[in-house]
């Protein structure tokens, strides 16, 4: 706006153009007012949208704010287009050399605007260059005389080249921009998944830590009790003391297992050497530490199924499927049952758990898998069972999904290649 003012100014003062003022200063206030409105408008919806994210309000959804301030930025810059045509119209027309500036307005278009916008916008630059050919006012020392009758070469040539130009400009800017927006988001979603990645890391070495550090009072215990054990043996004492030390020495024999579990699902077993082995001895590894045993149903599948050969970390992987099966349990209530089948995919092994609980709504499904995120009551869980799941899945280049509706039950899929063998 300042050169354009500048650039009317000049033209006037220092090369006798003489050209019509008013009506060119009123358009260079048309541009700085539109341009100042959008410029306060935009700064009041970034504003907006950043109180609501501070509030942890619920904002509208990113399409729809990209595509009102796509709206918006369209119509401005088809007002400027309008507005750079009306000056050329007062001020020599298509000879003006300053008929250049359509094509910066394209090439800012292409970078701003979605494709079918900024192809709008080369449609209408077209139109307005193509009014300015056949009139304008005309300037001394600007304008081209041409001949009365026909169509001058000239003037279909000036067509000719500024329709492929504008039309080459809008192709390779809004191409560009497209692949360098394409570019942006697949680095952020880098920069995301290894941000996740530093995270498990860190929770991995506190489950681990965890683990090993618990392992040394439990054991200082279990040395107690048996002594305490050895003690009382020659002493009369009622029958619950024998009963509550055996007790005792049962829940440190699950705290131990427990430990173990913590620390394959924390990525120890991941580390170790892969095992060979089938569907069959991997739903067996797992079904060894399941508790309520008798309440999961075991599909058996056909016997190319059962025998297919795997390499995994055998352990790891059947604690990521012990997992979801607990939660299937959890999910199913005292007398629910789960259901474990599995299927052969190509290349791919697929593991179904599902089980008969209420279900899950969208947002809850959506969020299954996020560290420290449980629907349990406390005490029954932290939120970690699922994440490090869908972490050991994921290392082996698997994957895992869940289908689930309300008062449906939910359906955890997890499918893995059946792997190549490792030293």
């Amino acid at each position: 706006m300042s050169g354009q003012l500048v650039t009317i100014l000049a033209a006037n003062l220092f090369a006798d153009a003489n050209l019509p003022l008013v009506p060119l200063l009123s358009l260079v206030t048309v541009t700085a007012l539109t341009n100042s409105v959008y410029w306060l408008w935009l700064r009041r919806v970034t504003a907006s949208d950043n109180d609501e994210d501070a509030n942890h309000l619920l904002p509208a959804p990113d399409t729809k704010i990209a595509d009102r301030q796509h709206s918006v930025a369209f119509g401005l810059m088809v007002l400027d287009l309008a507005t750079l045509t009306a000056m050329l119209y007062c001020s020599g027309g298509a000879d003006n050399p300053f008929s250049f500036f359509y094509f910066v307005n394209l090439a800012v278009g292409g970078v701003m605007l979605r494709p079918r916008f900024a192809w709008q916008l080369a449609t209408l630059a077209i139109a307005g260059y193509t009014l300015l050919i056949f009139a304008s006012v005309p300037i001394v020392g600007v304008t081209y005389p041409w001949p009365e009758r026909g169509v001058p070469l000239r003037r279909f040539g000036l067509f000719l080249a500024f329709s492929t130009c504008s039309s080459v400009v809008t192709y390779f800017v809004t191409r560009t921009a497209g692949e360098l927006k394409s570019r942006e988001s697949q680095l952020l979603k880098t920069q995301a998944a290894q941000a996740a990645n530093e995270r498990l890391e860190g929770l991995t070495t506190l489950a681990a830590g965890a683990a090993h550090e618990l392992a040394t009072p439990l054991s200082t215990i279990d040395v107690i009790v048996r002594e305490l054990s050895c003690h009382l043996e020659d002493c009369e004492k009622p029958p619950t003391v024998d009963a509550d030390l055996r007790l005792i020495d049962g829940q440190l024999e699950m705290c131990r297992q427990i430990l173990q579990r913590m620390r394959s699902a924390a990525g120890d077993s991941m580390a170790q050497r892969w095992d060979r082995t089938t569907v069959g001895e991997l739903i067996d590894a797992t079904l060894e530490g399941i508790r309520d045993p008798h309440r999961v149903d075991v599909i058996d599948g056909p016997e190319f199924v059962e025998n297919q050969t795997l390499w995994l970390p055998q352990e790891a992987v059947a604690q990521a499927v012990r997992n979801l099966i607990h939660n299937g349990l959890d999910a199913s209530g005292s007398e629910g049952r789960v259901r474990l089948e599995a299927a052969i995919d190509g290349t791919s092994v697929r593991l179904m758990v599902t089980d008969s609980g209420q279900g899950m709504t969208a947002d809850v499904l959506g969020r299954a898998g996020d560290p420290f995120f449980t629907t349990k009551e406390p005490g029954r869980g932290i939120g970690l069972g699922l994440f490090l799941t869908r972490n050991v899945v994921s290392k082996l280049g698997g994957e895992i999904e869940f289908r689930s509706q309300p008062h449906e039950g939910t359906q955890a899929v997890v499918t893995l290649p059946c792997g190549t063998p490792r030293s």
